[in-house]
């Protein structure tokens, strides 16, 4: 097999952490698959340097700072390449840019434009392991540039697909994807395998063990991720399309998010655009939109609430305040103790009643519902956040997700 391994901070954390990742990489080259392997920068190396930048000037150009923080993996390439050359493994460490990454010019939110790969296939060919940083690449003029935090994931998938990988094992210091937050629910079952879609739900969600980005490309062109631990020699979860080839439970897992905040503009005249007209400037201040509900218009006006993440509330709040003299709404008025529970799975598209489930479950603990909204695959509820715990609990009973079940 050809397999692209991606190894996390914590993973290439310390010199010791080094040489146990090395040890990965020569039982798979033993097992007699190809490998190669992109690298995130050592645990904490990235803060330092943003940290760093940031003493000298708080509004460094996004240019210097993609040039400071590319370092930190590069450092770790070449540790780990040391490392299997001394394990008498031939190995070489490339810069994004020198594995042939090449991105446009957003300097910190780079999208991959496309992947010149043949060297490093020659490499793999011949038993060789070409060490990646991750991400990072170039732009047209040869500018380094960053792909934003988390995005040695993307690297990696994107690495995968141009060297067309069986399938991208990426190592991390969690052993799999669990129904739920093990924390929560010690109950909670390791699952074997995911959809993409799923997947994305869960990301979409905070659930921090992929990237967003890195699930979107990977179910764009049907590449297999292996999400696994580093520290333990498991099976960890397989992020893949879907199976239609057996029943789905009718759930999947159960997720929250607690940093949520819900504002509400009421009285707005209904009148045509005035959704734009809020959403517009929210947009253009940076502000992600989630739940939206409008409600029925009564005698010409109308009320709308949203969720927004809770570190921009303030700003929201303030922004509001200004639309709405300028709408001649009648108030806004927001509260940030709220958060979303969401029960996932394509399950949902085959199984009737799942709602109704989901909502008699919540009733049952006492919770009230403040909004709703729905996927294909996903029932989000946004309620108190004093209550999350209890909700994730009921749910994942409820839907028979318990290990033990």
């Amino acid at each position: 097999m050809r397999i692209v391994h991606k190894y996390g901070g914590t993973s290439v954390g310390s010199l010791d952490r080094i040489r146990a990742t090395a040890k990965l990489i020569q039982a798979d080259l033993a097992r007699g698959n190809e490998i190669a392997v992109v690298v995130s920068a050592m645990s904490g190396e990235t803060n330092r340097l943003i940290a760093m930048a940031n003493d000298i000037d708080g509004e460094a150009p996004a240019r210097e700072m993609d040039a400071l923080v590319s370092t930190g993996e590069q450092v770790s390439a070449a540790l780990l390449a040391m490392e299997l050359n001394r394990l008498g493994i031939v190995a070489y460490s490339y810069s994004g840019s020198q594995a042939g990454f090449r991105t446009d010019s957003s300097h910190a939110r780079a999208r991959i434009t496309g992947v010149q790969s043949e060297h490093l296939i020659r490499h793999m060919d011949v038993g060789e392991v070409p060490v990646v940083t991750g991400f990072q690449g170039s732009d047209e003029h040869g500018n380094i540039t960053t792909l934003g935090r988390g995005g040695s994931d993307t690297s990696a998938v994107a690495l995968a697909i141009a060297v067309k990988a069986d399938i991208c094992d990426i190592y991390t210091d969690v052993n799999g994807i669990y129904t739920t937050d093990p924390r929560i629910v010690p109950q909670a079952a390791k699952l074997q395998e995911i959809s993409y879609e799923e997947m994305l739900e869960f990301a979409s969600l905070g659930a921090k063990v992929l990237q967003t980005r890195s699930v979107e490309l990977a179910m764009r062109f049907n590449m297999p991720i292996h999400l696994r631990s580093s520290f333990e020699d498991m099976t960890g979860t397989i992020v893949n399309g879907e199976d239609t080839g057996m029943e789905r439970a009718e759930i999947t897992g159960v997720a929250y998010h607690r940093d949520e905040a819900k504002v509400t503009i009421q009285g707005i005249p209904d009148q045509p655009g005035i959704a734009a007209r809020i959403f517009g400037p929210v947009a253009d201040a940076g502000i992600n939109v989630d739940v939206i509900v409008q409600n029925v218009s009564e005698q010409g006006f109308t009320d709308m609430t949203f969720t927004v993440p809770r570190n921009d509330y303030a700003t929201t709040m303030v922004l509001l305040q200004g639309l709405c003299s300028e709408m001649k709404a009648e108030k806004v008025k927001g509260d940030d103790t709220v958060a979303k529970v969401s029960i996932i799975g394509v399950g949902m598209r085959s199984h009737a009643g799942v709602a109704c489930k989901m909502f008699d479950v919540l009733s049952h603990e006492n919770i009230n519902i403040q909004m709703i909204t729905t996927s294909e695959i996903k029932i989000t509820v946004v309620l108190e956040e004093k209550y999350i715990e209890l909700a994730v609990r009921a749910l994942h009973s409820a839907f028979g997700l318990d290990a033990d079940a």
